[in-house]
């Protein structure tokens, strides 16, 4: 049915927290104590020649961090040799590793993965230890002029030249609390460290009165910057090139016509949202963020489409999901050319894309002079 979301069971929310909650007091203790000791030297912080441009959130995935990564990577490969270096979470591979055409998902990660996929042309690499990854592109040849660290605003054994912390719209940092009891990795006030802050994933049309209101509640140093991003999504796009069935508008609006979104992210509310307001029938199908599918999961979701009273189906998920499920085996011709991927792309509102653009590169280039 229209909108439907199947959901696992849950503890009951009190119960859970009468067990959460002490152990976020614990985590936060433990936490504060390492940014103290990194404040005042005690643990020491590394910076390079080259910039550097941390990218990374408080909150617990789902901010948007790779089309964000992505974005500055298209705004500076024009002016510059760029490369991205990512911790590759979920890999089963240990180390430096620079990723190649060939590099696939078990060895880099998947949102590693999709960056390499979409850019070809430059360095992409993970490493768990940041320090040790940015050593690693360096000695590249010729090294990059500039490096954007994936998810790394808690990894304080660098100092970026440029810090970028992304804060989600549907979760606000001010409205939450620390893991486990809520979503945060660290306090609030740990927002201070960033050199811009970006609230990502907002309406495109988001009144002033509002955009004023979270700015107040941020409450954003002098040095600091405030942007508001939303997402556009492109046209669908087969998860297997040799797909060639008829997903145009036409088809995908029709009535006879039914959507299934699959998603293993850590938040794909926007993107359902899109769905929903655009097209008939869309249901949603919800995973685990970085979930490895299995073929029995996609199996099942499309014997649930069959039983759907409509002609047409189709599987609908993320790029990012797309990059793991090319990994699976034994899909039938049939579920293939059933399965597409809604590419996303980053808007600035406001008008303010030459300004972020402006503070970006002229970072870059009087660092690199």
């Amino acid at each position: 049915m229209p909108g439907a979301k199947w959901r696992p069971m849950s503890l009951n929310r009190k119960n859970l927290a009468l067990i959460t909650f002490p152990v976020s007091l614990i985590y936060g203790t433990v936490i504060f104590i390492r940014n103290l000791l990194f404040d005042i030297g005690f643990l020491k912080q590394h910076s390079f020649p080259q910039p550097v441009i941390s990218v990374g959130n408080i909150t617990v995935g789902g901010t948007g961090k790779t089309p964000h990564v992505e974005y500055l990577v298209k705004l500076l490969e024009k002016e510059c040799s760029v490369a991205v270096l990512s911790r590759g979470y979920k890999r089963k591979t240990k180390g430096f590793i620079l990723a190649s055409p060939g590099s696939g998902t078990d060895e880099i990660g998947d949102e590693p993965k999709q960056i390499k996929d979409k850019f070809p042309q430059i360095h992409v690499a993970v490493s768990e230890k940041r320090v040790e990854g940015v050593e690693g592109l360096l000695k590249t040849l010729p090294p990059p002029d500039v490096i954007i660290l994936d998810d790394a605003f808690q990894h304080r054994y660098i100092k970026p030249a440029l810090s970028i912390l992304l804060v989600d719209y549907y979760r606000p940092v001010f409205s939450d609390f620390l893991l486990p009891f809520g979503n945060l990795r660290e306090y609030r006030c740990a927002a201070k460290r960033a050199d811009i802050i970006i609230v990502t994933k907002t309406p495109h049309e988001l009144p002033v009165p509002e955009q004023q209101k979270i700015i107040s509640r941020i409450n954003p140093r002098p040095y600091q910057s405030v942007y508001f991003t939303t997402f556009s999504y492109g046209k669908p796009v087969p998860v297997y090139s040799e797909n060639s069935i008829y997903a145009n508008d036409e088809f995908l609006k029709s009535s006879q016509t039914g959507i299934a979104l699959v998603t293993g992210i850590a938040y794909p509310k926007p993107l359902f949202e899109y769905l929903k307001n655009n097209y008939s029938t869309v249901l949603s199908v919800s995973f685990p963020d970085h979930h490895d599918f299995t073929l029995k999961e996609i199996t099942g979701i499309k014997n649930k489409l069959e039983k759907m009273v409509i002609n047409q189906k189709i599987i609908i998920t993320t790029e990012k999901d797309a990059v793991r499920l090319r990994r699976l085996t034994g899909l039938d011709d049939e579920l293939r050319q059933m399965m597409y991927y809604v590419p996303v792309e980053v808007e600035f509102l406001n008008n303010a894309t030459d300004s972020f653009k402006k503070k970006i590169t002229s970072l870059v280039m009087n660092k690199s002079m």
